[in-house]
């Protein structure tokens, strides 16, 4: 079966310029990215940056000890490899695929020459890059202050946001791993969900029945974070006025 495929899946590639597309077009590749894949590892120098499409990509440190807990996840509204022209190179955070797809991949050459250009392109990456640093001081703020049940439900309505359909593909036990937590806590609070009927959970499927009802049982960082990455990444809107087109930009 051929798996159809357009730039235009991922917000991030769909909100560029005209000039912006012109100069990135004949250098993106449509490229697999099988669950439990590796983008980049801590300290390694980045090669390609990311545009995931069906894919769904976690921004993950581990520590010495071994413990692990997820900094943010991007999936088709973003991108994976920021400090390719942030002016880094590397991380010492790992990007794992914790939701098999595919998106796209740009060479780190192309992408940091467009951005050094300074023309649009560099204006909406940044932009997005404050979307995600957002997302990433949330989640250090959810994970100290929320309750687990609360932290599960706005993961679970992000990784939501993402995906097509209303099931995820996900064990209790890599849930915990996401969210820094014991096992045990994730089978508790997702029990929880599943008795009050907005959540069915069984051999390491996660159907979301009533989406409304997560909504109500997360705290606000969910919202925060929608809110934010829709403010800075809402495209231009063009109205007609009179025979001339006026331009409005969301700021």
């Amino acid at each position: 079966m051929t798996i159809q495929h357009d730039p235009d899946q991922n917000h991030l590639l769909a909100a560029l310029s005209a000039e912006g597309l012109a100069a990135l077009a004949a250098h993106r590749e449509w490229v697999a990215m099988p669950l439990g894949g590796m983008l980049y590892e801590p300290g390694r120098q980045l090669q390609h940056a990311y545009f995931p499409t069906t894919a769904v990509v976690s921004l993950h440190y581990v520590t010495e000890s071994g413990a692990s807990a997820e900094i943010a996840g991007v999936g088709n509204e973003g991108m994976v490899g920021i400090s390719l022209f942030m002016g880094g190179d590397t991380t010492p955070s790992s990007a794992i695929v914790q939701t098999g797809g595919h998106g796209y991949r740009i060479a780190r050459g192309i992408l940091k020459a467009e951005f050094d250009r300074a023309g649009p392109t560099q204006r909406l990456l940044l932009r997005y890059t404050q979307a995600l640093m957002t997302q990433i001081a949330q989640t250090a703020v959810c994970n100290r202050h929320h309750a687990i049940e609360q932290q599960l439900c706005r993961w679970l309505l992000l990784t939501l946001d993402r995906l097509p359909g209303r099931e995820l593909v996900m064990t209790q036990e890599l849930v915990a791993s996401m969210l820094g937590v014991r096992r045990e806590s994730i089978t508790e609070a997702a029990g929880k969900l599943q008795l009050a009927g907005h959540i069915r959970y069984r051999r390491g499927h996660i159907t979301v029945l009533d989406r409304r009802g997560l909504e109500t049982r997360t705290c606000e960082c969910y919202a925060v974070v929608k809110n934010e990455l829709a403010r800075l990444m809402t495209k231009p809107r063009h109205h007609r006025v009179g025979a001339a087109t006026a331009l409005e930009i969301d700021d």
